[in-house]
């Protein structure tokens, strides 16, 4: 075989080019991102209210040692927050400057939203420890009319964990469904399209 020969069957084997996406599936792409970068900036304002209204409660718990031990952990949360957030910012800021014009770009943004899919329940997840400090500062600043023994502490403890991180887990799930979920799986529907 010469080099002509390999030259051509190199060119014969080189896949087609990567599908455009028409005008129409543009736009038809666009409302859903468009309703989920509105779902974004709402629920980033949200949030700043409402760690807003958290230090201000702060401000006003007596002992100090109980407006410490709060004032630490919701400074810590949203810690949390903002490093998930500036992963959601990314996200938000790739939606808003994305040229949907191939097949190619349009699955790489859904891989996007996969990820950050993982990130959204890994942030409400990530509140499970924050869940079990609240408990115990409940727990210690609580007057009883008896003192709890150390079975009642520790089912009271346990059980509040299994049931919050089960709550977490779900509300995040449901969360990122109503506002984004439905959205991606537009998306993903219409890159099924193109697929054909």
């Amino acid at each position: 075989m010469n080099i002509d020969e390999l030259k051509n069957t190199w060119n014969d084997d080189i896949t087609e080019e990567t599908p455009e996406i028409s005008i129409e599936q543009r736009n038809k792409i666009n409302l859903p991102l468009e309703k989920m970068r509105k779902n974004m900036r709402q629920e980033f304002w949200w949030i700043i209210g409402i760690f807003i209204f958290a230090f201000m409660v702060c401000s006003v718990c007596r002992p100090f040692k109980l407006q410490l031990y709060i004032t630490v952990l919701i400074a810590s949360m949203l810690i949390v927050t903002v490093f998930f957030f500036s992963k959601f910012f990314k996200l938000y800021n790739e939606i808003s400057n994305t040229e949907l014009k191939t097949y190619d770009a349009l699955k790489d943004l859904v891989t996007q939203f996969n990820l950050n899919k993982q990130y959204y329940l890994s942030y409400y997840i990530s509140f499970a420890p924050f869940l079990v400090c609240e408990i115990l500062i409940v727990l210690e600043f609580i007057p009883w009319p008896k003192p709890l023994s150390e079975t009642k502490i520790a089912v009271i403890l346990i059980g509040s964990v299994i049931i919050g991180l089960f709550v977490l887990f779900l509300s995040g799930r449901l969360w990122f469904y109503r506002y984004y979920g439905r959205h991606i799986q537009r998306i993903e529907g219409l890159l099924n399209e193109l697929k054909k």
